[in-house]
């Protein structure tokens, strides 16, 4: 039998493979990307570096850059998924890196975006939502996205949170929720951590985490996020624990440190405080309400929103 490395140099000198090899590396030379690195480092480089380095040259020629012809991230065909080969001189050896591709640098934004919002029980439009497309028909909206951008410029003009936030109040499904949706997403571009939680929900998870020992722990991440929104409170069944344990300490901590705190609900401001001035035991307290409001009041700016229901086209 012959040796390997006799069949080897046999096949290498055969004329057909030659020909292919010379074909090849023909074609991995008049590469755009590997002419302008050659160019590059004309200096640094010559003939038998570039012959030692065909191999990775090939690697880099044989992929997909700035994305051309790649169905998408999810398919990358790279080797690396969601990374594109940079060819580098490394120790005088012609090597290749990795860095990531445009794609995987719009989805990693994208995520870190998502990872700038927690969320309580709130509905995935709402988590979705971008003030682009909220629909301006109607006056209020116009108003209220306006105060919404008021409120993103003054961070950007002095890169300070301001310290009131808006108290959203108009009819069920008007986009209250939404807006404040959207609001989140447009903070959390801006690399601003965001808290959304769904009142009446978040209210029946804290009589709860009374048995399993959580209540505090719960209570400070939601008083102590950089911006809370709470939404629909007043849709909650209120007692006197959960309208002064709970409510009246967050919205307390948050108006000493003055935290931007937003509010969606179906009450306006004195409808609010009725609600919450009774209990569902049917007791009337409107002092406790009235401190409340006045905490509410500190913290948001009112703004009404009306218009057609969202949810149902009316």
């Amino acid at each position: 039998m012959e040796p390997i490395r006799e069949t080897l140099k046999r096949v290498i000198k055969a004329p057909s493979f030659a020909e292919r090899y010379e074909a090849m590396k023909n074609e991995i030379l008049e590469d755009q990307g590997v002419q302008q690195f050659l160019m590059e480092h004309s200096n640094e480089i010559n003939k038998q570096v570039v012959d030692r380095g065909l191999g990775k040259l090939y690697e880099y020629t044989s992929q997909s850059h700035q994305c051309e012809g790649c169905p998408g991230l999810d398919q990358c065909v790279n080797m690396m998924k969601g990374f594109e080969p940079k060819l580098v001189l490394n120790r005088g050896l012609i090597d290749v890196d990795y860095i990531r591709c445009p794609r995987k640098i719009v989805e990693d934004d994208r995520r870190k975006v998502s990872s700038m919002i927690d969320s309580m029980y709130m509905s995935k439009d709402v988590l979705d939502a971008r003030l682009s497309d909220v629909d301006v028909q109607h006056d209020s909206r116009v108003w209220a996205l306006r105060a919404a951008k008021d409120f993103l410029n003054e961070y950007d003009r002095t890169n300070e949170l301001p310290s009131a936030g808006l108290y959203l109040h108009g009819e069920f499904g008007v986009g209250k929720s939404y807006i404040l949706g959207a609001l989140a997403n447009e903070l959390a571009e801006r690399h601003i951590r965001t808290l959304l939680v769904y009142v009446p929900e978040f209210l029946r998870e804290m009589k709860q985490s009374i048995q399993d020992s959580t209540l505090q722990e719960k209570v400070d991440f939601v008083k102590k996020a950089p911006v809370l929104m709470l939404d629909d409170i007043g849709a909650e069944s209120m007692s006197s624990w959960t309208r002064d344990e709970v409510i009246g300490t967050i919205l307390h901590y948050r108006m000493s440190e003055k935290l931007p705190t937003f509010f969606s609900s179906n009450f306006t401001l004195e409808e609010l405080e009725h609600h919450l001035a009774y209990t569902q035991r049917g007791e009337k307290e409107v002092v406790k309400a009235a401190r409340i409001m006045e905490r509410i009041r500190t913290l948001a700016v009112p703004v009404r929103l009306s218009g057609k229901n969202w949810r149902n086209g009316q």
